[in-house]
Parts: structure tokens; C-alpha cells; sequence
């Protein structure tokens, strides 16, 4: 039995217990008030730890960095810099990912190789290393800190995103929490974005990095703002089990609990995500129904969500519902026409592979508003996926287009 989620206010990455956080401005981007550009997070004790890294071949050293660091199974920091990618820009930037990692294990007086490094913005740039030295001796760790770190994190984000819910297991009370980056350059798997979790529950390595990925693969791998893959993709949690209580692994009662309350996490950070886009004014949920299987019941739903004609058709509030049965049948998932069912927004556009009447300027009504929702029924089977993304519009072609200069 799944234990009920509690979605906490102003829940962020330090809320569950034993953890910390802090924050600086150390001058990496352009100065404007209340910018923040260097943050730690740090759990008092030695953390189980799991992560899922981006798939594009040419990767940031502290990609790689964090990739052996993590297969130890432990990690007791994370230290996380935006502005500055670290990436493309040869072997100084394994030199500055280790050596950004040991400044904060320093400050922090941990074992460096506990602590992790993730970079985050302009690519083929080497990190200011006298900047990260001097930010790092600023930074103040904080119980609720999690929300700077979480402004810390941005680049283009408009808005910070973060998220924290509560569940029980066996009578103990477990808190996960995250926090979450990214606006552009954004399509499974992941893209320019990073994510950082936590939980005081006492979770087995193995079954923490089953569950990570899992919950990953349902959440950040399931939104697409533009279709670019980048070279920093991080999804990193760390479990220090403060809240005490049993271990938890696969074979335990409080497993379910435990991935629904990730699984619930992922999907609000990745859903923040997408609503965030460049330029973006709607959130496109796509959820795809009675597929054959869940492969292709989630390759459908993406195709119809990184769709540039079904995202401009959206921005304009136009229900051109032919352009999401093309991206339907690009897909490569099976699909027979005779068979398909479309709604907009609840409004059901296409039956039985053939259009029905309805009031067209109802619908261009609702999807004026800043959520619209398609779905399709393949009636093929009982699996289904949902994935999200965000209008293209005219905002994202004019910041991309100047985007270093």
C-alpha cells in the first residue's frame, strides 16, 4: 500500500532533514541585484548517492567528474556553479572541476572526493577559478537555504523551481526534496539542465539508483522545449537517512512509498521545466492512452511534444489538429488511423480516425489560456505516457539569436 504524499509549502532541497545550503554571487555572470551564481549543498553525514547524466558524447569534465564519483555509491556534497558551462574546453577542465570540488569540501571540512561539481551556461569557456575561490570562503550554509541554492542554479530560467513532499513508512515520517534548472536547450535525454534531490530516508544505494532512474525516465526525459541535447545534463540524490528508520530497497514495504513520492517530485520539476521554456506563455501536456506498450506509448507522446508545427499551432491557439496526428504518425509507435481518438482539452476532436463536429472558437478560447492539454487514444492496448513541453514562439528565435552576444 502506497503511503499518502504530502506536498509541503515552500518545500525546497533542504527540507528534509540534515541537510544545508548556501549561496553567493562570485561574479561569474553579469551583475544585477539579488543574483546568485555559486552555491553548496551539504548533508551532515555521508550520503548513499545516485545520478543520471547526459547521453550527448561530447560532455562537461564534471560530467564526468560526478560519473566516477558517484558509481563509489557515496557523496556527502554537491557544489554547483551557473553561468559557465566547463565544458569544451580540454583536460583544465577536469583540473578546475577537481579542484572546485576541493574548495568545498574544504570550507565544508570534508573528504574531497565526497564532493560533487556541476557547471551550468556558456560552453567553451574555462571556469574563473579565482572568482570560485574567493566565492566559495562567502558562502553561508543555511537550514532553508535551499532556495537560494535554487536561484544560485539559473541561467535563463525566469524563475526558480523547486519542490519538497513528505510520506510514511512503518510510522516514520520521510521528507524528499529538490530543486531544479533549465529553460532551453532542453529534450530527453535532458538537456542544459541540472536537478538536485535529497531525502532523509535511509535508502539502499542499488534501489536508489533504481528509482532514480526510473522516476528520471518519466519526468525530466519526458519534456522538450527545443530539440538540443546539451553537454551537462545532471540528475543528482543524495540520501543521508537522518530521519532514521529501516533501510529501504527494493524488497522493503516502504519501496512504493518512496518511489511515488520521487517519481511526484520529478515530475513537478520537470513539469516547472517546461513551463519555463525560452519565450514560452503555455505548458503543452501530451498524454498518450491505451497504447500497445509503454515504449511506444511514451515515444508518441514526445513526438507530439517536441513537434515545432503542433508547439507554433499552439502559440497561436490555433487547434490544427492535423499536425498532432502527423507527429502521431512519425512517431514509430504503432498506431492504426481508424482507431485514434483526439482531445483538446477535453474537447474531442477526432473519433474513430475521423473528425467530429465542435465549436471551433470554444476551443481557440481554452487554449488561449497558459495550459493546454492533448490527448490521444491509440486503442491498441492499456499503456500510456505523458509529456510536456511549451509553445514556440517568437520571444525564444530573438533571445537564441544573441544569446553570447
Amino acid at each position: 500500500m502506497t503511503s499518502e504524499i504530502n506536498w509541503l509549502e515552500g518545500g525546497t532541497i533542504t527540507s528534509p532533514k540534515g541537510f544545508t545550503a548556501g549561496a553567493t554571487y562570485s561574479g561569474i555572470r553579469t551583475y544585477t541585484e539579488d543574483k546568485l551564481d555559486l552555491g553548496i549543498v551539504c548533508s551532515e553525514s555521508v550520503c548513499t548517492v545516485a545520478g543520471t547524466f547526459t547521453k550527448n558524447a561530447v560532455k562537461s569534465p564534471s560530467v564526468v567528474l560526478d560519473q566516477q564519483r558517484v558509481a563509489t555509491g557515496r557523496a556527502q556534497a554537491v557544489v554547483i556553479n551557473s553561468g559557465i558551462a566547463n565544458a569544451c574546453v580540454g583536460e583544465q577542465g577536469m583540473t578546475d572541476a577537481i579542484e572546485m570540488a576541493a574548495l568545498a569540501a574544504a570550507k565544508l571540512g570534508l573528504e574531497a572526493e565526497l564532493v560533487l561539481a556541476c557547471s551550468t551556461g556558456l560552453i567553451g569557456v574555462e571556469l574563473p577559478m579565482g572568482l570560485i575561490r574567493s566565492g566559495t570562503d562567502k558562502i553561508e550554509m543555511h537550514e532553508d537555504g535551499g532556495h537560494e541554492l535554487a536561484r544560485a542554479i539559473c541561467t535563463t530560467d525566469l524563475v526558480s523551481k523547486e519542490a519538497a513532499v513528505s510520506f510514511e513508512v512503518d510510522g516514520v515520517t520521510y521528507t524528499l526534496g529538490g530543486i531544479a534548472k533549465g529553460s532551453g536547450m532542453i529534450h530527453p535525454n535532458m538537456a542544459t539542465m541540472l536537478a538536485f534531490l535529497a531525502t532523509d530516508a535511509p535508502v539502499d544505494g542499488a534501489y536508489l539508483q533504481t528509482s532514480l532512474s526510473r522516476s528520471v525516465d518519466c519526468s525530466f526525459n519526458m519534456i522538450s522545449v527545443d530539440g538540443d541535447s546539451s553537454t551537462n545534463d545532471t540528475v543528482l540524490l543524495l540520501a543521508n537517512g537522518a530521519a532514521g528508520g529501516s533501510a529501504i530497497d527494493a524488497s522493503s514495504p516502504g519501496a512504493d512509498a518512496f518511489q511515488a513520492a520521487l517519481d511526484a517530485v520529478c515530475a513537478d520539476l520537470a513539469k516547472a521545466i517546461a513551463r519555463d521554456g525560452e519565450g514560452a506563455s503555455k505548458l503543452i501536456e501530451v498524454v498518450v492512452e491505451n497504447a500497445m506498450n509503454e515504449s511506444d506509448a511514451r515515444v508518441a507522446a514526445l513526438s507530439v511534444a517536441s513537434s515545432m508545427l503542433v508547439k507554433s499551432a499552439i502559440h497561436g491557439a490555433d487547434p490544427n489538429w492535423g499536425r498532432i496526428i502527423v507527429a502521431l504518425g512519425y512517431s514509430g509507435a504503432q498506431v492504426k488511423e481508424e482507431l485514434v481518438a483526439l482531445y483538446i482539452n477535453d474537447v474531442c476532436i477526432m473519433e474513430g480516425g475521423r473528425p467530429i463536429p465542435y465549436f471551433k472558437d470554444a476551443v481557440v478560447l481554452s487554449m488561449s489560456g497558459t495550459d493546454v492539454s492533448l490527448r490521444l487514444n491509440l486503442g491498441l492496448g492499456d499503456a500510456s505516457a505523458t509529456a510536456w513541453g511549451c509553445d514556440l514562439s517568437e520571444e525564444y528565435v530573438t533571445f537564441n539569436s544573441a544569446y553570447t552576444t
